[in-house]
């Protein structure tokens, strides 16, 4: 009898429903009329957004300001704060007012062909000075055939033939004389053999008669010919010498005329770039080298058609070859106008670093110093390279490479070689001096573990650039935003939106950041919404964006992604998924939860049952024992453990079975939002008093009672709110949340307005006894002096219950 008395004082047939929040506390609404701006084109063209981010701006001024290669930035961020688009914002304006970087043109190394020589150069004046080298190549061929082909070097030609074919007479008589003299006439073939045949009667004796000849006249005229062949040799020696004097004269003749030709056409080279060194020694070496080699540029037409190179990578020295004197114009910064900015977006080895390619010609791969070809690094050096770590981690060649480059503090290109391939032969380009500011975008995670795992990335990242996800909201920061906003339609092509529509933008942002007392900086999560609004508007030939279009374009992103959601409030209306939204229930409470799919969020309710009874076993969390339970949900049962044990162990033990249990649940849970409702189901099974299942709660607990903010409360306080509405509301439904949680409500219009008219609650609490007097009608009461709770309140009858409950087990384990 008694228990039915309790149940009725906590029926709620005699409770009406309880005060709750008003409607204007629910969401935080922006008054159009505060912006001074009639639509988004009225807004300052310049974007405020780095006024968002002072933790960041400071780190990428410090980055400006501090030389050496040790002070690179890694921004750290989550995805949707458009980290790219900020850092680039930021540096662009920087790299426009720093001077333009220089050109780098590698040449060829005239001392060691293998290790060609980098050359630095004004910015734009590598693709002049390549143009240049080229055309006085090309003069330099042209002149020297024309010189060659000119009537006084004919003659001087001529000259040195004649002197040397008077030389050569002489010789051949002097020898033709001592072949007489010692009775042997000499003779020349065509292919320059000697012949030298015995006189008989002052002619050549033949075959024929030779053979006639006693043996030891033979063998005489033997010893005389070979005695005459070893005076004629020395003869031959001196026509030899004769030829090569001729050779060298002929070559100095062409050399002489080559210089003038070579100097000639590389003069006004010089006169452009050779003025400093290493383009002056570089066009010395050019010159010599030319002159050295001038029969190149008198090679038939046939021979000087093929490329000169052999298949191992080098340049032999074959006249025909002219590759040599190309310039690789390796990097080209003629059309910066300042400092680069650079977004490698795939930054693998070959990319990022640079390369060394090879072309194939017969069968076999050969390289020189104009298949080097530069990498972003390269390209970025003397301004900035932006990289998203994740993207550059997936490459580790890429990310040794970068972090070798940044401690040699010079740029080089390697043949990235596996080590199980045989290693070909390739050339070593010169390295380049690192002069660049590198930007690495990822997250706090990844800034944490490169940070506690890798050395090198703690000296050569000393600055973090760290992105804050909301901002206060205040008019100046909506202002600001509003100009971000601005901006961002501009840039992506869309149509202006009214004052209604900024007004929305604002409030959708306090939404996006869950608080009312905040903005999200998550501008492409709003650039979505404006993007289809703004489709919207053109296709109903508007010329602006209003408030209803931009609240249609919000609808209908939500619709497109709560599929999930929708069937699983179908399962709450045909109570598939049985959850009360009215009437009452002893040791049960509709708790609330949030799921994730994909990239939406959405709130469901639970109904959590717990059983008590007699035993030594304790409270059994089925969660955990089903290791579906995470440790921090398996954390909040402790604690409302704990919370028994302070408030109802002073004078007995607590001795009792039981068991909490989220029912229907089929998948992991974890976090400890839930912990109120569970300790609220907890007290109702003990004191035998009903809960009101009209009303949800969520909230954690603390050992001392006091109820914990939680995350994702307008989700969760939506998803209640939809199982209600859609079953019908009575009047009595509501949420009741942590107190601590109200800045965070910007709960959808539907729900405002349900409140506004009285059909739905909202209820703060700071404490689960405030909790618990809403829930069972019952006030918690407090122990006085003597150790005993008020006659007549719900810990009353806890405490009576675990006391009934101690003596009964005692009872039990003495028979």
């Amino acid at each position: 009898m008694t228990i039915k008395k309790k149940k009725s004082r906590a029926s709620g047939a005699t409770r009406g429903p309880a005060k709750g929040l008003a409607a204007e506390r629910l969401r935080a609404r922006l008054d159009p009329a505060r912006l001074a701006w009639k639509d988004s084109t009225a807004l300052p063209e310049k974007s405020a957004y780095h006024r968002f981010q002072p933790r960041a701006l400071q780190a990428l001024e410090t980055a400006l300001a501090v030389s050496g290669n040790e002070f690179n930035v890694f921004l750290a961020g989550d995805a949707n704060l458009g980290r790219t688009y900020f850092v680039r914002r930021f540096l662009e304006p920087a790299a426009a007012k720093a001077p333009a970087p220089p050109d780098w043109v590698y040449l060829h190394n005239f001392d060691d062909p293998d290790k060609p020589r980098a050359v630095p150069l004004s910015a734009g004046e590598g693709r002049r000075f390549r143009a240049a080298l080229k055309k006085a190549v090309e003069d330099v061929k042209a002149g020297v055939s024309a010189r060659f082909d000119q009537e006084g070097f004919h003659h001087q030609q001529e000259s040195l033939h004649k002197s040397f074919n008077r030389r050569r007479e002489s010789l051949f008589t002097s020898m033709e004389k001592a072949a007489r003299e010692r009775g042997f006439q000499l003779d020349f073939d065509e292919s320059g053999a000697i012949t030298l045949a015995p006189l008989e009667n002052g002619k050549a004796m033949d075959e024929e008669n030779f053979s006639r000849l006693g043996t030891g006249e033979k063998r005489r005229l033997k010893r005389k010919g070979d005695d005459l062949l070893t005076e004629i040799s020395v003869f031959m020696r001196r026509i030899t010498q004769s030829e090569q004097q001729l050779r060298e004269k002929e070559l100095d003749l062409q050399k002489a005329a080559a210089r003038e030709v070579v100097q000639e056409h590389l003069a006004w080279v010089r006169e452009a770039f050779g003025r400093d060194d290493p383009l002056k020694s570089y066009l010395d070496e050019l010159e010599e080298d030319m002159v050295d080699h001038v029969e190149q540029f008198t090679a038939p037409a046939a021979q000087s058609s093929g490329s000169g190179r052999d298949g191992q990578g080098e340049h032999p020295s074959a006249p025909e070859d002219h590759g040599r004197y190309d310039a690789n114009c390796f990097v080209d910064n003629s059309g910066l106008e300042g400092a680069p900015v650079i977004v490698e977006s795939h930054p693998t080895p070959f990319n990022l670093l640079g390369a060394i390619e090879r072309e194939a010609e017969l069968g076999a791969f050969y390289t020189d110093y104009t298949l080097i070809k530069a990498g972003s690094l390269h390209k970025a050096n003397g301004g900035f390279l932006i990289l998203n770590i994740e993207d550059l981690l997936s490459h580790p060649n890429s990310w040794e490479g970068l972090l070798r480059a940044l401690r040699l503090g010079a740029l080089r290109i390697e043949d990235p070689v596996d080590p199980d391939q045989v290693r070909s032969k390739t050339i070593e380009p010169q390295p380049i001096p690192v002069n660049l500011r590198i930007v690495l975008i990822g997250t706090d995670e990844t800034y944490e573990a490169l940070l506690l795992g890798d050395d090198r990335f703690r000296k050569y990242f000393k600055l973090k650039a760290h992105l804050q996800a909301t901002a206060r909201r205040t008019m100046p920061n909506i202002r600001n935003f509003l100009t971000v906003v601005g901006r961002m339609a501009l840039e992506s092509g869309l149509l202006p939106f009214d004052r209604q529509a900024l007004a929305l933008l604002v409030d959708h942002a306090s939404r996006l950041a869950e608080d009312r007392t905040r903005l999200s900086l998550a501008f492409p999560l709003l650039r979505e919404p404006m993007a289809e609004a703004s489709a919207l508007a053109q296709k109903a030939r508007k010329r602006l964006v209003d408030r209803d279009l931009l609240s249609q374009a919000i609808e209908r992103g939500e619709y497109r992604a709560n599929l999930y959601e929708d069937e699983f409030l179908a399962d709450y209306d045909r109570e598939v998924i049985k959850v009360a939204t009215r009437g009452e229930a002893v040791g049960k409470a509709n708790g609330l939860s949030v799921t994730m799919f994909g990239d939406y969020e959405f709130g469901l309710p639970h109904q959590i049952s717990c059983n008590v009874g007699v035993g030594r076993t304790g409270i059994l969390d089925l969660e955990r024992e089903a290791q579906l339970g995470g440790p921090i949900h398996t954390k909040g049962m402790m604690i409302i453990k704990s919370y028994l044990v302070g408030h109802f162990a002073q004078d007995k033990p607590i001795v009792l079975s039981g068991s909490l249990c989220f029912e229907q649940s089929y998948a992991g849970i974890e976090g400890d939002s839930a912990s109120g409702a569970e300790l609220a189901a907890l007290l109702s099974a003990l004191a035998g008093a009903p809960i009101d299942l009209s009303w949800a709660f969520t909230g954690a607990v603390s050992q001392s009672g006091a109820v914990m903010a939680v995350g994702g409360v307008n989700r969760k306080i939506e998803g209640f709110f939809q199982v209600c509405n859609r079953r019908g509301l009575t009047g009595r439904q509501g949420v009741i949340l942590p107190r601590d949680n109200m800045d965070n409500l910007m709960l959808k219009d539907e729900v405002v307005r349900a409140v506004d008219q009285g059909e739905f609650f909202i209820h703060p609490v700071a404490t689960i006894e405030e909790a618990m007097q809403l829930l069972t009608g019952l006030p918690a009461g407090k122990r006085r002096r003597n150790g005993v709770f008020p006659t007549g309140t719900l810990y009353h009858l806890v405490d009576r219950r675990l006391a009934e409950l101690a003596r009964l087990a005692e009872k039990w384990e003495k028979r």
